[in-house]
């Protein structure tokens, strides 16, 4: 036993004379005090130990930290990944598992050790999408960020469409937040944004009107898709002021059947224009969907319509309602101007001729004349009163879907969006790139906070 207690000895010494050879290099002056306490902890941490303290730790990120609850591992180091969230420096990690920026281990700290067979228990999750940047049990499956450009063409380098466009404004008494991003199939291929989104103001003061168009190119043609927003865009440009008119006066009919009329002119187009290329007339087409919001600050009335899958939702009192028109209500006019829990009606005069739809372009006659409905669907139509506190959200399929299908991405929006005060751009673009599992298409949407 003295023999093997001499060796032992005998290689600390050597150790610490090596350590301490005066004919070493040093790597340089230290920040820290030269004491022989000083080395004896580096030395210390460079062996994966730790010199024991009276008191608790904080990360360098500032994060709060405190002793861990189940005790340290071997050597006297903080727990690692698998350790209690209370663990030290080295291996630390946020509360609730996730990585976060003290989650990084000092560079002299070695990798945390786990005794043979121990079992490493699947970190919890965290619910809220601000930690993470996802709902749900597990992350989707592909990255957040984009990782390929699209392949662009020579002749027209400037051809593929950006990854994300993002606009908003304010008139009157609401505020608008719009986005399109390309979705995360699509960045990981390398395919460009197909989803199209339009928003435009036509006039001036309070008479103006602003037009938020969203084309979805998903499974569809996305040529088609900003063709018709495009379109649509021109034809509202040109009778703006006849439009903002008819819905400060509540005209339902009137611009139930002008806009019914405008939008299937739109697709005869469309079907002439795939004509001319030799298509298929349903292959080149898409869904649109279309809000009409007039900015004088007396008018509350906000007309939604158009055709295909999407959605139409209103965040009220902190819930959501499906504000998505039936499709057997596409083929009946007049009714007072009046949404799903909007509010009571002005009571109508039974008397009183319906008004007249209003006068349709010169160019509108020149169009192909319609074709019977297109193939992405009926048309839709709603109008709606809105109220002060009211969120007002227009989504493309790839948005709306997930929104109905995952309750955690409506529960976490209806948190986020329920203060009054609506997100800036950067926050809207965050909330918007929340991701779910099994849903990673084009995301387009105009949101409208109303005051």
């Amino acid at each position: 036993m003295s023999q093997q207690g001499d060796d032992r000895r005998r290689q600390e010494n050597d150790w610490w004379g090596e350590l301490y050879d005066p004919a070493r290099a040093d790597a340089g002056p230290a920040a820290a005090a030269d004491s022989v306490d000083e080395r004896f902890d580096s030395a210390s941490r460079t062996l994966g130990g730790r010199r024991p303290t009276g008191g608790d730790q904080r990360p360098a990120a500032g994060a709060p930290w405190g002793p861990p609850e189940g005790g340290r591992e071997p050597g006297g180091a903080a727990p690692g990944p698998d350790g209690a969230a209370g663990g030290g420096p080295q291996g630390w990690r946020p509360p609730g598992g996730g990585d976060g920026p003290g989650a990084a281990r000092p560079p002299s700290a070695p990798a945390p050790r786990r005794p043979p067979g121990a079992a490493s228990a699947p970190a919890p999750r965290p619910w809220r999408a601000a930690a993470s940047g996802y709902v749900g049990d597990e992350p989707p499956a592909y990255e957040a960020e984009p990782t390929t450009l699209p392949v662009a063409d020579p002749e027209e380098p400037g051809g593929p469409v950006p990854d994300t466009v993002l606009d908003g404004a304010r008139y009157g008494t609401f505020t608008l937040r719009a986005v399109s991003l390309r979705g995360d199939a699509a960045r990981s291929r390398g395919e460009p944004r197909r989803d199209v989104l339009l928003t435009a103001r036509f006039g001036t003061g309070d008479g103006a009107l602003v037009l938020v168009a969203v084309a979805s190119g998903d499974g569809a043609s996305p040529d088609a898709a900003r063709e018709l927003c495009e379109w649509i865009g021109g034809a509202v440009g040109r009778s703006h002021a006849r439009l903002a008119e008819d819905i400060r006066a509540a005209r339902r009919g009137a611009l139930k059947s002008g806009l019914h009329r405008l939008t299937d002119r739109g697709y005869g187009r469309l079907r002439t224009r795939a004509a001319e290329l030799g298509l298929d007339p349903a292959a080149y087409t898409a869904p649109v969907r279309c809000l009409l919001l007039p900015a004088h600050p007396d008018c509350r009335v906000r007309v939604f319509f158009g055709v295909g899958d999407g959605g139409l939702f209103r965040l009220r009192d902190g819930a959501w309602q499906d504000l998505e028109p039936d499709a057997r209500e596409y083929d009946t006019v007049g009714g007072p101007v009046l949404g799903f829990g909007g509010g009571r009606p002005p009571t109508p005069d039974p008397t009183a001729p319906d008004p007249p739809a209003p006068e349709l372009p010169a160019d509108w006659e020149a169009a192909p004349q319609d074709g019977g409905p297109p193939a992405v669907g009926p048309f839709r139509f709603r109008a709606s009163v809105a109220r002060p506190g009211d969120t007002l959200l227009l989504c493309g399929a790839g948005l709306a879907e997930p929104l109905r299908a995952a309750p955690a991405l409506a529960a976490h929006w209806a948190e986020r969006w329920a203060p009054t005060e609506p997100p800036g751009l950067a926050g809207f673009l965050a909330d918007a790139q929340v991701g779910v599992k099994g849903y990673a298409d084009d995301r387009t949407a105009a949101a409208v906070w109303e005051a």
